[in-house]
Order: C-alpha cells, then structure tokens, then sequence
C-alpha cells in the first residue's frame, strides 16, 4: 500500500536541503549558498549548489536538480517512495499508509531486496550472538581477534550456520519467495538443486551511503569442511549492490572523516574493524578489489585527501601501485605508510596501543611519489634497465596528476631523489602529455553539433540561430517569473507586480521549448484562477524535467563577495532594484528573437516557393511585404533595446 499523502506532507515540511546532501557531500559555504564537488561526475571544479533558503540542490555538471527528496532519489538510486521512508526514518516521521495503485515494478523489485537483505543481515547477527553454533564458532573467531561487542554491534556482523538450506528455509517460512532470495544472491541455483550461498561462515554486512544492507562479504572457518573453497566469498552484483561502486566502512567513517579531512584506505573488512576499534574511524576498504574511478569519487565527496596503508609484502605493494595511480588523476593528495615486514592493519592495530598506532601512521606517512620513487631507487640501484624503467614508471605516474604545480614539485624531487637531471625527466613528462593531449584531441576530431533543446539543459550553444536563442530568452522569462513572479516595482500608472507583465505581453507568444512551455502553462492558468505560483509547488509536483529546469533557475553559481561592499566600498546593483528595467527588456529580447525566427521562416518559404514555381513572381510580393513588416517591428524593437540590427 503506497505512503499516505499525509506522511509525504509531514517529510516535506520537516526535510533540511542542507541536512540530507550534508549526509553525503562535504559542503563549503559560497555566500548564501554551499557548494562541492559534483557527487555525479568526476570533475575537478565545483559545480555543485546547495540553496538552502529555497531547498534546492543543482548539479551544473550532471544536469541534475530538485529538492532533497529527488537527491536522495538521485544519489541513492531510489525509487520516490523509497526516498520518503528514508527521510520519514531519518526524522523519526511515522508512516502511515492508504489503499490506492501499487508502485512500479522496478520499484518493488529494489524495496524488496533491501528488505530481504535486512532480514538476512538481523537473521546472520541473531546467530551469532544466539545460536550454540554461532557462538562457538563465529562469536570466538571473533573474540579471538579481539573484537568488541561495540564492533560487533556497529558493523552488524554475524555468522551463517554450516548447513544446506538453514537460511533459506527460515526465509521462506518469514514469506519470502525463492526467486527474491536467488535475484539478492543469498541462495545458489546449480543443476535444478539451490542452497545457501553462506554456509559456515562469519558474515561482514556491507552498508551503503544511507546505511541500507546492500550485500555480504563472508570468511570460512573450517578450513577441513572443503579445502577447495575460498577464504572469503562475497555477494554477487544485484539491482542495489554494484562492487565497484562501494566501499567497505564508508558509512560508519563518514562523519569523521569530514571531520578530520582525510582518509585511510586499506584493503579488508578486519583492517577497518581492527582500525576502528583502535579509535581511527576514518578508515574505508576496497574490499580486495581494484580500486575503481567510482570508489574515488565516493572519498572525494568527503575529503581530498587519502593515506594508504601499505602491509610489508614488496610484491603486494607492487601489485597496488597502478590502482592507486587513479587517486593521483583524481587529484587527491596522496600519502603512503609502509608498515613494518610481516603486519597489515588489522594484526598491527591489534597488536599495539592506540597511541603508539597513531604516531607510527603520522611519523610513516609519506607523499606518494616519494614512495615510489624510494621502492624503485632500492631495486634499480646497480642495474641502469632498470632504473631507466623506474624512472619511466615514476614520470607516467607524475603525469597524471593535473595540478602542473604539483608536477613541476614532483619533478623537481623525484630528479633529486634518483641523481638524474631535472630536463631528462621534464622531456619525459612533456612527451606523456603531449600523447595524451593528441588522444583527446583525436577523441574530440568530428564534434557532434547539440540540439537545439540542450540549451534548456544548462549544455553549451554550439552554434547561434534565432530557435536557440529564443528558447535562451524563454529559460530568462521562465528564471525571472520564478525569482520575482509576485514583486512589485514603481512607474507612472502605479504598482505592477512582475508576473502581470510577463504574461500580458507575451500572451500571444507560443513557447517553443517543451519545458518552458508546460512551467508558463502554469503560470497563465493560476493567473486566469487569480492564484499564486511559486517555485516550491513546481519543485513539489512538477515533472522531474520541470524540477530539473527549476532547481538550475533558481541556483546562481555566482556571487558577489560582501567585501566588495563592506570592506572595498564598490557597491553593486542588484537585478532585484531594477526589475521594471529587466522586466520590460527581458519581453523585448523575447519579441525581437520571435521576429527573427519569423523572418527566417518566410526566406525558407520564399525560397521553396522559387524552387517549386521558377519565375511565378505573384507571391513575391507577399513574401516581401512580410519581411519588411517583421523587420520594421524588430527595428522598433532594437532601436528600444539600443542595438544595431542589419538591414
């Protein structure tokens, strides 16, 4: 049964913009507005907006915008009902529920596997705290290495019992069905016969940015059961689960690692347990696979900076150097801790004091380049092929870094470190970038042209016609109405509020953008009402096209500093303090390009007409006394705009 109106009223009242995108994107105050990195795109520049006086988010890299319901839809890839129960739970919101049409079956399919995945996740805890089994085995695994009841509770873990079917017989009995348990992967279908994917196994619960169970990493214990089996085993991709799109303790390290501004990434779930009970929480693992572009980007919304720990095995470490390149494209500050021969994070936290764990993370941190050019410079000492391949390993890495700054400082230390000349080194590192500049530019060879209609997505004009920069005009009379639709400004027939103007001269203007055209649709129709219309019901219950639209309006990426005014005395005027001017010239803009796209549209008539008839000159004269008309009413236009038009 779908959420009752009621709840989604309540929710809506009680949602933060700022509260609910804080959750998931560290935010820098800009102004009136907080701004960060896209939580979309992997940009390097911030394009992304928070205006909390009018609860709107807008995305200038990915397109994207609305309130904070449609971000959560957005980020977490939730359907809307899913979204509401999010943010009633976050705000201890009661659901309450009505009888009307069922959701979509999209959005059925992932409410149902976040659902099962909870009861498995509160099935495999009650286990292990409960069962005779699970505290035998999965609880003294546990306790052996030293792992609290704190731990144990925070991350969720628990413990599947060494049998065929426990689970799943429990599930089907709870009014699961079969085909749900296999689409979440917690049964395995072979050769007609299914069972338990977990079967004497500790279980390790993988949360995502919401905190939602979204899958399960799982480590054998009995080794003798079947020596064919791997160590560890972990959920297969689903609906809601995408392996290379998260990352291990993220959702219990968020909050801290905002605080302190920068991040430790290790490589299993008991490095971030281990390090987490040591008191580092800022800590977040790959889970054993290759880093990926889209776990970067998840550590960018929070930080910029990452310190990797390295365990002692050469080889390892070697493995892991490519992967860890991406951090430096990413533009990340990167830092390196070797820990001693023998230790990962998990058996050094153990075996040490949270005090003497710290020192050694400060005091063995080191710059990233500069470790790599250390684990070459011992290898290649007496072998010069080596080195010259060491030195050609190092500059690629260099090379994708895109702060020239830090290339040129790299440069300059890496030469200092290895005795070779800085210009050696330099020629190496143009030649690099001189290829990858060639490949984007190749990339970039046969530019597609954009339509017409991305200019309504924010997207760049990549050719000038009368139809786009009409729909541009269009996107201006749409941005004013929504900033101003109900001020008023002064002139000699008395007080007029701006949204009485817009809609009486343009009254017999035909939008031609589809999404302009349905939000001054609205608008006419509450005026004919004698109703008022404001962003927040376009934001509220506009088509998502329509809140996309609304949300990039309504953001201003720009703002002038207060100490231009405060401290410089440079005083600037708002557009708010000239609204008949902007009003009046926005209109006129609108007519003026109307016009053109007019006169453009009888030459192509004039012209047909010519192709189609050769030397009937009996429309001409309708043709041109059209086109002196419509380039009369334009200069009228221009000459009230103060432009030059041709003749």
């Amino acid at each position: 049964m779908p959420i009752s109106r009621q709840t989604i009223e309540e929710v809506r009242s009680r949602m933060d913009i700022l509260d609910v995108v804080s959750d998931f994107v560290t935010l820098k105050r800009a102004g009136q507005q907080y701004k960060a990195l896209s939580p979309f795109t992997n940009e390097k520049t911030p394009s992304f907006f928070v205006v909390p006086s009018k609860g709107i988010f807008k995305d200038f890299s990915s397109g994207k915008g609305g309130d904070a319901i449609t971000f959560v839809m957005e980020h977490e890839g939730m359907s809307y009902l899913e979204a509401i129960r999010y943010l009633a739970k976050k705000y201890g919101i009661e659901i309450r529920q009505e009888a009307g049409d069922r959701p979509d079956e999209s959005a059925q399919e992932r409410d149902s596997l976040y659902i099962v995945m909870n009861y498995a996740k509160d099935y495999f805890h009650n286990l292990l705290l409960h069962h005779e089994e699970g505290q035998a085995v999965g609880l003294s695994y546990f306790r052996e290495r030293g792992f609290t009841d704190s731990t144990i509770r925070k991350f969720e873990l628990g413990y599947s019992l060494d049998e065929w079917h426990h689970f799943s017989q429990q599930a089907l009995r709870s009014g699961f069905s079969q085909a749900m348990l296999e689409k979440a992967g917690l049964i395995v279908k072979r050769e007609g016969k299914d069972y338990d994917r977990f079967r004497g196994r500790v279980i390790f619960p993988v949360h995502n940015l919401s905190g939602k169970v979204i899958a399960f990493g799982a480590r054998i214990l009995k080794q003798a059961a079947d020596r064919q089996q791997p160590k560890y085993i972990n959920s297969p991709e689903t609906e809601i689960y995408k392996k290379g799109e998260v990352l291990y303790g993220l959702f219990q390290a968020r909050n801290e690692i905002r605080r302190q501004n920068f991040c430790y990434l290790v490589e299993g779930y008991t490095d971030v347990l281990s390090l987490h009970q040591a008191g580092i929480e800022n800590v977040v693992a790959s889970s054993g696979t290759a880093l990926t572009e889209e776990q970067i980007r998840l550590i960018r919304r929070f930080t910029d900076n990452i310190t990797v720990l390295f365990d002692g095995d050469e080889a390892g470490v070697r493995a892991a150097l490519r992967g860890i390149d991406l951090l430096l494209k990413s533009d990340l500050n990167v830092r390196v801790v070797l820990l001693p021969h023998g230790e990962d994070p998990d058996s050094f936290a153990r075996k040490n004091s949270t005090s003497v764990l710290r020192q050694y993370l400060s005091e063995h941190a080191h710059d990233f380049i500069s470790f790599k050019v250390n684990l070459y410079k011992d290898s290649a000492r007496n072998d010069p092929l080596q080195k010259a391949e060491a030195i050609r390993e190092i500059v690629t890495s260099i090379a994708g870094i895109p702060d020239p700054v830090k290339r040129s400082v790299y440069i300059r230390e890496t030469a200092r470190l290895l005795d070779v000349p800085e210009n050696v080194l330099l020629i190496e590192l143009n030649k690099l970038l001189i290829q990858e500049r060639r490949r984007k530019q190749q990339q970039a060879a046969e530019p597609q042209v954009e339509p017409v209609a991305s200019v309504v997505a924010g997207q760049p004009l990549m050719y000038a016609d009368a139809a786009a920069i009409q729909q541009l005009q269009e996107r201006e009379t749409i941005r004013l109405l929504l900033n101003y639709a109900e001020k008023l400004y002064e002139d000699e027939d008395g007080s007029h509020n701006v949204r009485d103007t817009i809609l009486q001269e343009i009254e017999d203007i035909e939008f031609t953008h589809p999404v302009c055209r349905e939000i001054i649709g609205l608008y006419r129709k509450a005026a004919a009402n004698n109703e008022s219309l404001n962003s927040f019901y376009l934001l509220d219950n506009g088509s998502e096209e329509v809140k996309k639209l609304v949300a990039e309006l309504l953001t201003n990426r720009y703002s002038i500093s207060t100490h231009w005014r405060d401290k410089y005395h440079i005083f600037i005027t708002h557009e708010s303090e000239e609204l008949q001017d902007i009003t009046v010239r926005n209109v006129l803009r609108l007519k003026f390009w109307l016009l053109q796209q007019l006169i453009e549209d009888n030459l192509a008539q004039w012209k047909k007409s010519e192709e189609e008839q050769p030397g009937n000159t009996s429309e001409w004269e309708i043709f041109i006394v059209r086109h002196e008309q419509y380039k009369q009413a334009q200069r009228e236009i221009a000459d009230l705009l103060g432009i030059v038009v041709q003749r």
